[in-house]
């Protein structure tokens, strides 16, 4: 069964992800887009977003595709069955990021795009990513309409056109990105004063799509780049292409040899970040949330509110309530804080995984724009980002926070503990007396004393993830100690 994630339809090559399933989906997204009366292409909304633009009699598609095993194969099977089912599709000429796609749809006025990525997931999977033509995540009523949808085809063969025949008849369209989508990069940042600073950095592009836009976009603006890991590499070097502080210590010892100003790093498909600071210091996401909306703030002059998912640092609502900002929480996934950024009242999204996004800019994940907030604010203050954050823990409070994932031998191990969660949950905690619990996405318990503890089933493999965040160190390592307890069925 085909089933959309948090970040779309995800599986093992050639196990659930065949070609014969790719064209079955691709067959369900083109009639999705002619009948859909809500997002589809007679939507009043996606009239609007056309904005006096010129309607093409036929509805257009934007395809894309990171590094991964068949994922180009894939996207021109998608591709042909889409032009066999009478829509144009505009695909990209190499492998490209995901936010790079999401932009391409807004700026070719297409009614949507297919991603072909399983973004940080391990070498041995691959999926598929529809984006609406707000340039983001599907909400979940696309999604369970999709697979509605997509039952409804069942084993029934699904026709494609053949690639040379629709690349001669103008059905298939084959695109180079970039030029558009650095543009809107430039758009969104102050390019004179990373101009001015002159700084020196280390790009880990770990194999994936960002290889061919990030170093180039930093040397158009005059910063010097030591690139890492560049080529494609399908099986992304043997690591999983997460930027996680274990993946990234070639990075770390990179910048600490060549004394660079920052280490910045992209996921597989380019829509989570990862960074290292001068002198090979890890800083998380949860941070680069903080920095982003500090610098946002007070060195661009922006305001608006602010959006985090669930289980993300509170350093974010800190920072936001030092400036007299609202935050929105929402559940896991970007998709969520994709929908707020879309009604442009929201300045800044994010959340603890690496994804971040501001207004004005695609409402979803984008790992090159975080990477390239953070070399601006790095320009700006002319200080290392842990000096900036050491600032706003003086001014704001200490934030020390973990995720920590563990596996789960069986999926009634995870139902049990769910139930008894929810039945019988903790009221005490390392110590400390349980406030409020929030189960909307999850279990979220916070303490009276601020610091709080997470556990939530992992969206994509068969595994608890465990939050905990903490004013110091020692009260954080309590609260994990604790979370381990309750995940070993320990109340």
């Amino acid at each position: 069964m085909i089933k959309f994630g948090t970040a779309g339809w995800r599986g093992v090559i050639s196990d659930e992800l065949t070609f014969t399933n790719v064209r079955k989906v691709a067959h369900t997204i083109s009639g999705y887009v002619k009948e859909n009366p809500e997002f589809g292409v007679d939507s009043e909304e996606y009239k609007a977003h056309l904005a006096g633009a010129p309607r093409s009699p036929v509805p257009l598609v934007v395809v894309g595709y990171d590094t991964r095993f068949l994922s180009e194969e894939f996207a021109h099977e998608i591709a042909g069955v889409l032009a066999s089912d009478g829509v144009k599709t505009f695909i990209s000429a190499a492998d490209l990021p995901t936010p790079a796609l999401g932009w391409a749809i807004t700026d070719r006025k297409a009614i949507g795009g297919v991603m072909v990525t399983a973004s940080h997931n391990p070498a041995h999977y691959n999926g598929l990513k529809w984006m609406p033509f707000w340039g983001g995540a599907a909400p979940p009523s696309v999604t369970n309409d999709l697979e509605r949808r997509i039952e409804l085809v069942g084993q029934h063969a699904v026709k494609m056109m053949p690639v040379d025949r629709s690349l001669r008849e103008s059905w298939i369209e084959t695109v180079d990105f970039r030029a558009g989508y650095f543009k809107r990069l430039a758009s969104l940042l102050d390019v004179a004063a990373i101009k001015k600073a002159r700084l020196k950095v280390g790009v880990d592009a770990m194999h994936g799509s960002a290889r061919n836009y990030l170093k180039p976009f930093l040397e158009s603006l005059g910063v010097e780049v030591v690139g890492l890991h560049e080529e494609r590499d399908v099986l992304f070097g043997g690591r999983d292409p997460d930027p996680t502080p274990e993946s990234l210590q070639e990075l770390a010892q990179t910048t600490i040899k060549r004394r660079l100003s920052l280490g910045l790093a992209c996921d597989g498909d380019g829509d989570r970040f990862g960074l290292i600071d001068a002198g090979g210091q890890w800083i998380s996401a949860n941070d680069a949330l903080a920095l982003a909306l500090e610098h946002l703030v007070v060195n661009r002059g922006l305001t608006g509110k602010v959006a985090r998912s669930l289980m993300t640092s509170h350093f974010v609502d800190a920072v936001a309530k030092s400036h007299g900002l609202d935050t929105r929480e929402t559940p896991v996934g970007f998709k969520f804080i994709g929908e707020l950024l879309r009604t442009g009242q929201y300045l800044l999204g994010g959340e603890e995984s690496g994804g971040l996004s501001i207004r004005g800019h695609v409402p979803d994940r984008d790992g090159l724009l975080a990477c390239l907030l953070m070399l601006e604010l790095v320009a700006v203050e002319k200080k290392p980002l842990s000096a900036v954050r050491a600032r706003l823990f003086k001014k704001v409070g200490s934030f020390h926070n973990v995720r920590l994932n563990f596996k789960m031998e069986r999926l009634r191990e995870m139902i049990e503990l769910e139930d008894r969660l929810r039945i019988k949950p903790p009221l005490d905690l390392a110590g400390g007396s349980v406030w409020r619990i929030d189960e909307s996405d999850g279990f979220k318990f916070i303490l009276r004393d601020g610091s709080w503890l997470g556990l939530r089933p992992a969206g994509t493999e068969p595994a608890f993830r465990v939050y905990a965040e903490a004013a110091s160190p020692k009260r954080l390592d309590q609260l994990v100690a604790a979370g381990k307890k309750l995940l070993q069925g320990r109340f």
